[in-house]
């Protein structure tokens, strides 16, 4: 576990699983196998971590699951030991990124996924300019959820009863951020199965 952050600024937080053999992309693995579905997962954080950590526009952590992981040791390979790694925690996704949210002090803070193949640097600079003129930023993604959300965190956080990796994702949280300034970046697809990595 890293030492809370300690300097306003711009936070990005990348949200990862442990890159284990049978454990992650699991629809991905029922139609290629969970080999070729792990190491298609491990390439591809990889190349986003590297693609994003190294824009000095904004600090870069890493957000892992199973908790035990956040040892800078865990996965050099896919995660590289100068990103610094803060445990998920329990729950679900919601409860997840809200622990996310809290640990930080004040100052903007942008999650993302790490199974997002098109998201670049360009993308992430446009939700922190965003969030300069609203409470709220999400980027959408065509199947009902999204692949970004970045928060002021003024009031309450807008993760509680939302129906997660339903196609009601999105819908809920828009719900919870009525009243407040909510920007929208543009729509990415993260992959799920063999027909997003075909289409992507």
């Amino acid at each position: 576990m890293v030492r809370r952050a300690n300097l306003y600024g711009r936070r990005l937080v990348i949200f990862v699983k442990a890159p284990e053999l049978g454990r992650v992309k699991t629809r991905l693995a029922k139609d290629l196998g969970p080999s070729v579905a792990t190491s298609w997962y491990r390439t591809n954080c990889r190349r986003i971590i590297d693609r994003l950590s190294r824009d000095r526009r904004w600090q870069t952590y890493l957000a892992v699951t199973p908790d035990r992981a956040d040892r800078t040791n865990a996965w050099p390979g896919v995660w590289p030991p100068s990103v610094p790694r803060i445990a998920q925690g329990g729950g679900d996704l919601g409860a997840k990124m809200s622990r996310i949210f809290q640990w930080f002090p004040p100052g903007p803070v942008v999650i993302v996924g790490s199974d997002i193949p098109g998201i670049e640097p360009h993308h992430v600079s446009r939700a922190f300019e965003a969030l300069g003129r609203t409470d709220a930023v999400i980027g959408p993604s065509s199947d009902g959820g999204y692949w970004l959300i970045g928060l002021k965190r003024r009031g309450p956080l807008p993760l509680d009863d939302v129906r997660w990796s339903t196609e009601f994702a999105l819908e809920d949280t828009k719900r919870n951020l009525q009243g407040r300034r909510v920007a929208f970046l543009t729509t990415l697809d993260d992959v799920d199965t063999s027909a997003d990595l075909a289409r992507i």
